[in-house]
């Protein structure tokens, strides 16, 4: 049952998933980050113009699905629903911006910062399997190689959800795998015409 102090919670996490941290990472750059590259405010796009500023990217992305779960979600006692329904807001916050009427990027640095969280040793093994496809993808187009390590790697929290943890946790892990898919859909697209 969704009470209204879970409802607020979750609205917060939305919230925050919601700052733009590619956007304010380039304040004072002269450029919009929006208007160059893939368009995406996200790392991977802050990383072909700027690897400073792209490392505050990633840190801020992380951390607005990590800290509101942290803050918000005991695993050890809160139902374990409430810190999939906070990982989703913070994620579709990244996705849906407000801030940014309502487009944002593709919600991968922040959906990891809520699988850190959650499962934070899968979280890391799944940094070095993202690492790992990422390499290996590198005959790829910069964008393609980015969508086919993301979606690996939720197929891969989804399979070890599945194996180590309980039937909740994978269902919600693959219904966020077809989120990235579906958010990455272009890229793989060009990825399979490639």
């Amino acid at each position: 049952m969704l009470d209204s102090k879970t409802a607020i919670e979750a609205l917060v996490c939305f919230l925050s998933g919601a700052i733009p941290f590619a956007v304010i990472a380039m304040w004072g750059s002269g450029v919009d980050i929006r208007k160059v590259g893939s368009g995406n405010p996200g790392f991977n796009n802050v990383l072909r113009v700027n690897k400073g500023r792209a490392v505050l990217t990633l840190i801020g992305d992380m951390a607005k699905g990590y800290l509101p779960l942290l803050a918000f979600y005991d695993p050890a006692h809160d139902p374990q629903w409430h810190g999939w329904l906070f990982a989703f807001a913070a994620v579709f916050g990244h996705c849906y911006s407000p801030f940014l009427k309502f487009n944002g990027g593709k919600g991968i640095a922040t959906s990891a910062g809520v699988m850190l969280r959650l499962f934070p040793f899968w979280a890391l093994l799944g940094l070095g399997f993202f690492v790992a496809v990422r390499l290996s993808a590198s005959r790829l187009g910069w964008r393609e190689g980015g969508a086919a390590a993301s979606l690996a790697t939720w197929i891969f929290f989804s399979g070890v959800l599945w194996l180590r943890e309980t039937p909740l946790d994978a269902k919600n892990a693959a219904l966020m795998t077809v989120f990235v898919a579906w958010r990455h859909q272009a890229n793989i697209r060009r990825m399979f015409a490639a």
